[in-house]
C-alpha cells in the first residue's frame, strides 16, 4: 500500500526476479544473508524467516566456488530474488549467473582487467539478469583518493559513473547503483549528487551502520532524508543484528514518511505516573506475535483507561488498562471491558478477526 504525496526522482526501470525496480515501482527493501552461503539449509532457513517478514529482494555472500555453486540450491526453496554479491574474482559472478542468481552486485574496479568486466557483462546478457554498481567509501580507487585528497562524496559519484560508462561502453544498461558510506552526511552527499547526474536505478543505505540503536538511528536519518527528497528505489537497512530487524526498520522508515505501509504500527504511550500496567512487556508480546502479519492495521496499546481511548481515537483498534481493568475500543469508542490480565489476548484476537475481515473483502469486493 502506497500513500506519499513526495515526489520521487523518475528513474529508468529494471527488473530484480519479479520485482520491478525504479521507473515509479514501489520502493522494495531488501536485506543480506550472515549465514555461510554454501550451508543451504541454514541460509534457506533465513531467507524464509526473512521472506515472512516482508523481504522482497536477498542478497547472499560469494566469496568462493562453493558459494556459487550452492545458489542454485538455495533458489529452488525460495520464493524471493537473489542476488550475488562478488569481490574480486570475476570467474565466481560467471558461476553465480550460471546458477541461477537473479542479479550481481560488484565493484567492477575491483574485478580487474575490462576484458574481466566483458566477459560479466556478457553472462549477465545472457542471462537476462542486471548488475549492480556498488561503490563503497573504504574501497575506492587510488586514482580518486589521490585526486580528491582522501575519501568525498565527489570521490565516490566518480568512482560509480566511471563504471557505469565502462558497463555501457560494453553495451549493457541494466544497472543499478549504490554509494555507501558509514556517515550520514557523506552519505547524503553522494546521493544528492549522483542522483542529479543519472536517471539510473538507486539502491540506498548508510554501510557499517552498527549495533541496533546506533545502526537504525543512522538508517533512519540517512535513508529517510533520502527518501523524503524522492532519492531511492531500494533500501538496505546495515545492522550487526539479525538480518530480519533489518526488513523490520525498513518498512519502519516507509511508513514513517508514509510511502509504503506493511504489517500493523503499534501506538503506545511513553507512560507516566497514571500507567498501571506493565505496558513495555504488553507491547513486545504484540510487536512479536504479529511480526509476520502483512496487513497494514493501527493498534493503540495505552496505559490509562481515562485518556487511552480519547488519545488513540484514530486507530483501528486500541486497548488499554489500569487497576485490573481493561477496555477494547475501535476509533477512539469503547466497545468491550474485561479483565486486564486478559488484555494481550483480547487484543490479539481483535486484531486477526480485523485482518481475516480485510482479507474477506478483498476477496469479495
Amino acid at each position: 500500500m502506497q500513500h506519499s504525496n513526495i515526489k520521487r526522482k523518475k528513474t529508468r526501470q529494471i527488473s530484480i526476479g519479479n520485482v520491478k525496480i525504479g521507473g515509479g515501482a514501489p520502493i522494495a527493501v531488501q536485506s543480506m544473508t550472515n549465514t555461510p552461503t554454501p550451508d543451504v539449509t541454514a541460509t534457506v532457513a533465513q531467507i524464509q524467516r526473512l521472506q515472512e517478514a516482508g523481504c522482497e529482494i536477498v542478497r547472499v555472500a560469494v566469496p568462493d566456488a562453493e558459494a556459487a555453486n550452492a545458489v542454485a540450491a538455495i533458489k529452488e526453496q525460495i520464493s524471493i530474488p537473489l542476488i550475488a554479491d562478488i569481490h574480486f574474482d570475476y570467474r565466481l559472478a560467471i558461476a553465480a549467473a550460471k546458477s541461477g542468481a537473479d542479479g550481481l552486485r560488484i565493484n567492477p574496479g575491483n574485478i580487474g582487467a575490462r576484458k574481466k568486466v566483458k566477459a560479466v557483462v556478457e553472462c549477465a546478457k545472457d542471462h537476462h539478469i542486471p548488475i549492480r554498481i556498488g561503490v563503497n567509501s573504504g574501497s575506492l580507487e587510488k586514482d580518486i583518493l589521490k585526486k580528491y585528497n582522501g575519501v568525498t562524496a565527489a570521490g565516490m559519484v566518480e568512482s560509480g559513473l566511471r563504471h557505469v560508462e565502462l558497463l555501457k561502453s560494453l553495451d549493457f544498461d541494466q544497472i543499478k547503483i549504490s554509494l555507501k558510506a558509514s556517515d550520514v552526511h557523506r552519505t547524503l552527499e553522494a546521493y544528492r549528487l549522483l542522483s542529479a547526474k543519472t536517471d539510473l536505478p538507486l539502491h540506498v543505505g548508510v554501510t557499517e551502520a552498527g549495533a541496533l540503536y546506533p545502526g537504525i538511528v543512522k538508517s533512519a536519518l540517512g535513508i529517510g532524508m533520502l527518501l523524503a527528497e524522492g532519492i531511492g528505489d531500494t533500501i538496505r537497512v546495515s545492522l550487526t543484528r539479525d538480518p530480519v530487524e533489518e526488513v523490520r526498520v525498513g518498512f519502519e522508515i516507509l511508513r514513517a514518511l508514509d510511502i509504503r505501509h506493511r504489517g500493523p504500527e503499534i501506538i503506545s504511550c511513553p507512560t507516566c505516573g497514571r500507567c498501571n500496567i506493565e505496558l513495555f512487556d504488553i507491547v513486545e508480546q504484540v510487536e512479536h506475535a504479529l511480526m509476520t502479519t502483512a496487513e497494514p492495521v493501527k493498534i493503540a496499546i495505552m496505559g490509562c483507561v481515562v485518556n487511552g481511548p480519547g488519545e488513540a481515537k484514530e486507530v483501528d483498534i486500541g486497548v488499554a488498562g489500569g487497576d485490573g481493568t481493561g477496555v477494547l475500543f475501535r476509533k477512539g469508542r469503547v466497545v468491550k471491558k474485561f479483565a486486564q490480565d486478559n488484555l494481550v489476548d483480547v487484543l490479539l484476537d481483535e486484531v486477526r478477526q480485523y485482518v481475516n475481515d480485510l482479507d474477506g473483502e478483498k476477496r469479495n469486493p
